[in-house]
């Protein structure tokens, strides 16, 4: 899916000042493109002791944690590269965390999906909304 055109006033990522501008940029397209696909989003950038969980939302029954991974055209490495299984172990347990709180799992349990967005120099942001990563 392509998005809007435009973006961060931020450079090339350079600083974290950019970096993170870049990050709110990413997760702002993750979130309309999740809210596109028919999700809820319950929560952004919750945190606790363990981490942060960059998007909780309800697709029907089930929770949804979602990792949003956004770079620039020409990076290291593609967006969805960045979550390994130990992230994903990381992210089930600070999914555990923010159920504790609220009753426990839903019905439909809990999913792990990853919304990365690349940036080109130019043009339009290339999102991708991948499901049940973990």
């Amino acid at each position: 899916m392509r998005a809007a055109a435009g973006g961060p006033a931020a450079g090339g990522g350079g600083s974290g000042q950019a970096r993170r501008a870049l990050g709110r940029y990413g997760e702002g397209l993750a979130v309309r493109r999740l809210t596109e696909a028919g999700l809820v989003v319950l929560e952004r950038n919750w945190r606790c002791r363990g981490g942060e969980l960059d998007v909780i939302a309800r697709d029907g029954d089930a929770l949804v944690v979602v990792e949003v991974k956004t770079r620039r055209r020409g990076g290291y490495e593609h967006p969805m590269a960045a979550v390994t299984p130990a992230k994903a172990e990381r992210l089930r347990r600070l999914a555990e965390g923010w159920l504790a709180g609220r009753g426990g799992a839903p019905p439909g349990g809990v999913r792990i999906d990853v919304v990365g967005v690349v940036v080109p120099d130019r043009g339009a942001p290339f999102v991708e909304h991948v499901k049940g990563v973990a």
